[in-house]
């Protein structure tokens, strides 16, 4: 193993699923196998890397589907509830967001909710409020046909403190998303999220098959000039991985992003057996949103050919 043990409930199977995976190459049946018809993985765009456009107003969240398939060529999305912010309860506005999507044969994977409150809050009260200020995004998780709403872990104490509080708040929420059909995925997004072995024990904790993780390629950062080897923490985190964020900032001359050395990161996704959506989240600032997608999308697409040989 490359870095710390994969957490408990999780050894054994994905032990079992190396030991499948060897077998079936030697069958010619995996499906890592280049002649497979179905991609390693596909792409899909997350809506954060179109916030200028949207917080500038240059493009209405109800068109994202649009532009997504017909301005980059994505049939998958990933909303963020800061665009529709006072929607989650508006059936009218749901059902049309909806209808736009599965019109142009888009498929809504997940809700990013963020401003709702600290799951792991010190304050009992306060982290039950948060819970339940997560049902309504869960339900329209759900209108929408997503299969998962991306949360944060978001708490306050000691080490071991955090993780109990951030497992609680999990852990109800995930119960109420089980009821709905809905995954609880979180995401390393600063503080002690952004410690993969941190977040892998709360996920461990929580111990649902509905709560997992969003590993994202670059949210790593743990304060001021400290950041936790992001692929290391990637690692840690995939073993619960219902989705993946490809993190971009800036591309060199060849293309490759560089920060992240993408190619070593999907390695990482595919050896844990991963072969979902990838999906790209241009935060850059030196080349516009668009040409930042289309660059990160050339580069998912030429690292996926390279695995796939």
């Amino acid at each position: 193993m490359p870095f710390a043990a994969v957490p408990r409930r999780d050894f054994f199977k994905q032990s079992a699923a190396v030991i499948a995976g060897a077998a079936a190459v030697a069958t010619g049946s995996s499906s890592f196998a280049a002649d497979d018809k179905q991609p390693l993985f596909k792409i899909s765009l997350a809506q954060w890397s179109l916030n200028k456009a949207l917080f500038g107003k240059k493009l209405d969240n109800l068109d994202f589907a649009k532009t997504a398939k017909q301005d980059f060529g994505i049939d998958a999305i990933e909303y963020v509830n800061q665009f529709f912010k006072d929607k989650a309860k508006d059936s009218v506005y749901l059902t049309e967001l909806k209808k736009r999507a599965d019109d142009l044969g888009v498929k809504s994977l997940l809700i990013m909710c963020d401003g709702e409150g600290a799951l792991g809050d010190a304050d009992e009260a306060k982290r039950k409020q948060a819970v339940e200020n997560h049902h309504k995004w869960v339900e329209a998780a759900k209108y929408l046909g997503c299969h998962s709403i991306r949360v944060n872990a978001q708490s306050s104490g000691s080490f071991v403190e955090q993780l109990s509080r951030a497992a609680d708040g999990l852990r109800k929420l995930t119960e109420f998303g089980d009821q709905h059909g809905i995954n609880v995925i979180v995401e390393n997004h600063g503080g002690l999220s952004s410690n993969g072995a941190w977040l892998a024990a709360v996920i461990d904790q929580v111990d649902h098959p509905r709560c997992g993780t969003l590993p994202d390629f670059g949210n790593f950062r743990l304060g001021k000039d400290k950041e936790y080897d992001r692929y290391k923490g990637v690692w840690l985190l995939m073993p619960f991985a219902k989705a993946v964020s490809a993190k971009s900032h800036d591309f060199d001359d060849k293309g490759n992003e560089t920060h992240t050395d993408y190619r070593r990161m999907m390695k990482i996704v595919i050896d844990h057996g991963y072969l979902g959506y990838v999906g790209i989240e241009y935060e850059g600032g030196k080349i516009s949103e668009p040409e930042g997608i289309m660059a990160t999308k050339r580069l998912l697409e030429r690292v996926r050919g390279e695995l796939s040989a």
